[in-house]
């Protein structure tokens, strides 16, 4: 009897196994060249590396830097007839993993979230729109001066 219970077991265990793959977010094919420190590494820590590249930016003005958004959608942006889909759509890169692992992210409350023909802003939000750090700074001025 206790052979079979282990049999059984196993084979559960074994089919759970299979079923976690299947259940694993489909992630969007990248168009460019792999990551020079391996896919496994940039999932793992891209939100370190964006972190990085963000102060770089913020702080110390450096613009030229290897993790920013904009550099991303060079070779993960999904198409969908001939457009890049938005943040919005189910479709997009960046929704793959964070929808499975129910994670949040705000990138896209100030950053576009497609690519950009316009070099200068490749990622930024525009300063007319709400959500850019232009509008965020005047608002947190305008919060300080009353």
């Amino acid at each position: 009897m206790r052979l079979v219970l282990a049999i059984i077991t196993l084979f559960g265990l074994t089919g759970m196994a299979q079923a976690e793959g299947a259940l694993a977010p489909v992630v969007p094919v990248a168009t460019g060249d792999p990551h020079a420190e391996g896919n496994e590494y940039w999932r793992k820590h891209h939100m370190e590396l964006m972190r990085h590249g963000r102060n770089q930016t913020l702080r110390e003005g450096e613009r030229d830097i290897d993790a920013s958004l904009a550099q991303c959608f060079d070779c993960h942006t999904v198409e969908e007839a001939g457009e890049p889909v938005t943040y919005e759509s189910d479709k997009h890169f960046c929704r793959s993993c964070h929808d499975y692992a129910a994670v949040s992210i705000d990138c896209f409350k100030c950053h576009r979230s497609t690519p950009s023909d316009n070099i200068l802003n490749r990622a930024m939000a525009t300063p007319e729109e709400p959500n850019s750090i232009a509008a965020y700074l005047e608002r947190l001025a305008a919060e300080a001066s009353e």
